[in-house]
């Protein structure tokens, strides 16, 4: 889980976006810079709900937690992980349906990881799936 944590922080979409500009065929501009776009939009969203919300960390709520990462910032809601893999996962699963069950996995794994790594709460991560994965789909509409 760490290391699902850790790729989260986007090394792992660097390396996929790379792959898909060298080998992802004739929409792969349009593919890399949806998911760039989402990516971008995805994370000043975040900032600024978790700012305005400014939700506590479990690992800073609880004495027992045992969370071993430092989390990137003081606040939870929304997971800025869970949102930026699915606003990314998505619109590439969309240009690239062949790899929509590695992509999924990906997103899945560090959204998940954030949990269970004592780093969001449950409803961090749902709420920033499902807002990553919205604004990944409205920006797949947008370019195609």
């Amino acid at each position: 889980m760490v290391l699902a944590s850790r790729v989260g922080d986007g090394w792992l979409w660097y390396a996929i976006g790379l792959a898909l500009l060298l080998f992802g065929g004739p929409s792969r501009f349009v593919a890399v810079g949806c998911a760039t776009a989402s990516a971008a939009l995805s994370v000043g969203v975040f900032l600024k709900i978790k700012r305005a919300i400014g939700r506590k960390r479990p690992c800073s709520m609880q004495r027992n937690c045992w969370a071993t990462l430092l989390p990137p910032d003081q606040f939870s809601f929304p997971s800025g992980h869970s949102m930026t893999a699915f606003s990314v996962a998505v619109p590439l699963c969309l240009f690239y349906p062949g790899l929509e069950a590695g992509l999924l996995f990906c997103a899945v794994s560090i959204a998940l990881s954030r949990i269970l790594l004592g780093l969001h709460f449950l409803t961090d991560v749902l709420a920033g799936t499902a807002l990553g994965g919205l604004i990944g789909y409205a920006f797949y509409c947008l370019f195609q």
